[in-house]
Parts: structure tokens; sequence; C-alpha cells
């Protein structure tokens, strides 16, 4: 049986909290692999919603949980959000969730610096203000302080020490008051020992894990086209979003991540800045943000609402391995008489099949679109393909067709059950 990597196959938000929470019951253990508490994962079960940012979403399936290294923690964040889902019921103990000791740590100084920066930057990156992108970048320049850290008060004085020669330069060229190194070696001591509880070389696990033939599912935050590297540079994550970080933010082999299931929405959406195509500003927009209720998890911002953008998906496929597609929100779409799908781009021109690197260029881009009926019918809460209307049945292949990969999974609400399985990512 194969293990499955999940991950967003546009700019987030597409539903990959209630696909994860719905695959748990297939897996054994369940990863987190990248990315922050900057993204959310909502979970609807029964008349219960959870909402995770940083915790891996089988914690509320009670299956093992994995923090890997390839995440950054903030470990005041992380205690609140295992005492929130506590309230809820859910006992989250080191015998459930595992943290990679070697994942670096977000602090305070962090946060401070991420918010300082978008709030005086004349082109903002639309940032969320975690701290996210900045810890990022004291593990790449090696000064950050690692959860292992937390054990040895003598490391531990060193690396605050190094760390802030880097950090009080900055803070002091954006008007932020000092910290003081003791202060903050006081408020890290205090924090351990709860961290430490979790702590573990998770890539040591995960292969007695994966040797001894159990199913893990790794769970991706954000979209493909949020990736650093691949996504519409500057305003992406600071991470590395695609299929093939599932290894390295694990400790795991690339062969070990498996199926690469790309979580997909019949439409398309994007929060905060950054180019957008099928952008739409009228009736259908609102129309598509206020049926999709289309606010963030974690900030509860507004989501940009476009078409589905077939080519944007197309490049994902590629750039993820993606073997199979879940779409999402199907149910959003019911009642529009036509609906518009994104073949392509047109620039000075020219025809482009995929989105081009420049920003100048995808900020220009006109979008090529083709027309097919819409369905008055409704969708929400189907469980069956014979239970879809035709014209939503004709959608779903058109997409299939343009994007070069099949629908294994159609979700018709938020909540669990209402989830047409058509192909079993964990039996490939």
């Amino acid at each position: 049986m194969a293990n499955v990597t999940v991950i967003g196959a546009q700019w987030g938000d597409e539903g990959k909290g209630k696909l994860v929470d719905w695959l748990s019951n297939r897996a054994d253990v369940v990863v987190r692999f990248q990315g922050g508490h900057n993204a959310g994962h909502t979970l609807v079960v029964g008349n219960e919603v959870y909402k995770l940012s940083l915790l891996p979403s089988g914690v509320v399936q009670g299956k093992l949980s994995v923090i890997g290294n390839g995440v950054v923690v903030d470990p005041w964040h992380l205690l609140e959000e295992i005492a929130k889902i506590g309230a809820q019921g859910v006992q989250v103990t080191p015998d459930l969730l595992i943290l990679a000791d070697n994942a670096c740590l977000i602090l305070p100084l962090h946060k401070d610096l991420d918010q300082a920066r978008e709030a005086t930057a004349v082109k903002k990156i639309g940032t969320t203000g975690r701290g996210i992108g900045p810890a990022y970048e004291d593990k790449v320049g090696r000064r950050a302080i690692r959860v292992a850290d937390l054990a040895d008060r003598e490391a531990l004085e060193a690396k605050i020490d190094r760390l802030l020669a880097h950090h009080t330069p900055l803070r002091r060229g954006l008007g932020l008051p000092e910290i003081d190194a003791a202060a903050m070696l006081a408020e890290l001591e205090a924090v351990a020992p709860q961290i430490l509880a979790f702590a573990k070389p998770a890539w040591l696990h995960l292969n007695e894990v994966v040797r001894a033939g159990r199913r893990v599912l790794f769970e991706g935050a954000q979209g493909a086209l949020l990736d650093v590297d691949h996504g519409t540079y500057p305003y992406v994550t600071s991470s590395n979003t695609v299929a093939g970080q599932a290894a390295a933010g694990s400790g795991l082999g690339a062969k070990a991540t498996g199926y690469v299931l790309g979580i997909v929405k019949a439409y398309t959406t994007r929060v905060g800045e950054g180019p957008f195509p099928t952008e739409l500003d009228d009736a259908v927009g609102q129309h598509l943000g206020t049926v999709g209720k289309e606010f963030g998890t974690v900030t509860g911002r507004a989501r940009r609402c476009g078409w589905f953008d077939a080519a944007l998906v197309r490049q994902s496929v590629a750039l993820n391995g993606i073997a199979g597609i879940a779409l999402t929100k199907l149910d959003v779409l019911d009642g529009l008489e036509t609906l518009k799908i994104c073949t392509g781009y047109r620039l000075d021109g020219q025809d482009y099949a995929y989105l081009p690197a420049g920003l100048k260029a995808q900020s220009q881009l006109e979008p090529v679109y083709e027309e097919m009926d819409g369905w008055r019918e409704s969708t929400q809460g189907a469980r069956s393909w014979r239970e879809l209307p035709a014209s939503a049945v004709k959608y779903v292949r058109r997409i299939e067709e343009l994007i070069g990969a099949p629908v294994a999974l159609l979700s018709t609400s938020p909540q669990r059950d209402d989830t047409i399985m058509m192909r079993d990512p964990f039996a490939d």
C-alpha cells in the first residue's frame, strides 16, 4: 500500500484540511513537512469545527502526527493550539504528537521583524505577520534556534548571542526596541519543558514506520504556486510547498512520498498580493466569495476569487508529479448559468500555455477562456457520481482533459463524508 502526499495545487486554501482529515482514516501516520502557523486547515466533523494551523490534521482522528524538520515552529502558538483543541475534546499527548528535534523555532523577534517590514514596505508581499519568513531566513543563515537547543542552556545562550548580533542592527534600523538576551533566555527556558516533551528524532521514527509497512500521509500547507522557487515570486511563502519537499521536510527518502494527490478548487482563489490572471471583480466573483465562505482560516482576510485556471493547475501537475486530484467546492458553482475555464494566456500577441516566471508578464497576462453551461441543480452533499447533474459531470471531465490528471476524489461540501472517491490514493 502506497504512502500519499497531499499538496495544494493552486494558491492554497483549496480545502486540504477536509481531505487530509478524510484520508487520515486510511493512514497510520500524518506528517506536516513545511510552513508554519501562517496557514490554516478547517476540519468539520459532525457539529464540531476544528481550526488547525500548526498541528497535523491527524490529531483529530487520534492518528500519530508528526511535525517535521521542514516546519518552523512557534512554541507558544503550538501550546495554545494544543490547549484549544484539548478544550474541544482532543487530548494531544507525546504519544500522539512528535515534534522533530531539529525543527527551527519562530521567536517573538521574528514576528516583530515580519510586521515591521510589511508595515513600512512600499509594495507589500501580504504576509500574515507571524514571523515565518524571518524564521526561515535565520534557518538558512545558520543562526536559528532549534527545538533540541532548548535542552542545552550553554548552547542556547551562545545561539541567542549569535541571533541577536544579526537582529539588533535590523531592529535599530526599523525603530524597534532592543532585546535583552537574559529575558529571551528566561522565556525559552520557561517554555522548554512543555515543548521538549514532544521532541524526538522524527526522521528516525518515520523511517521505522515506513520499514514496517505502515501508511504515511504527508500534509502540505499553502499551495504549489506559493512555492518560494516555483510560485509567483516574490508574492510567495518562504518555504518549498511542492510535493518534493515532503521527503526533505520529514527526513525520509524521496521514494517515501508515494502517490501525490493535488487538491484543487473548482474555481480559483488567492489571499494577499500578487498576480491572479482569472480574478473576478464582478457579481460572479462576489458570489464565489460569499457562497464559498472565502475567508482565511488564520487571518480572516477575504480571499480574491476567479474562474478555474487550467493552465495554472496543469503547471502544478507537472511541478509536483501529481497522480490525481481532489476537486473541492464543486457545489459553490451551483446555480451559475455559464462557467468559464482559463485554458492559457495571451500577452503582446503571444500565446502561453503556462504561467511565465517574470513578475511583469504575470501581472499583464490576458486569460484565454472557453465557456461551458452551468447547472441549476444542487450538487451539495452528493456522495456518488450518479447524483451529479450532467453539466457538472461535463465540467469535471473537461478539467481532467485540460490539466492532464484524473479526478481521484470529489468533495461536495465541508462535511467529511460528502466525498466521492473514484480512485483510492492509498491503493496505488
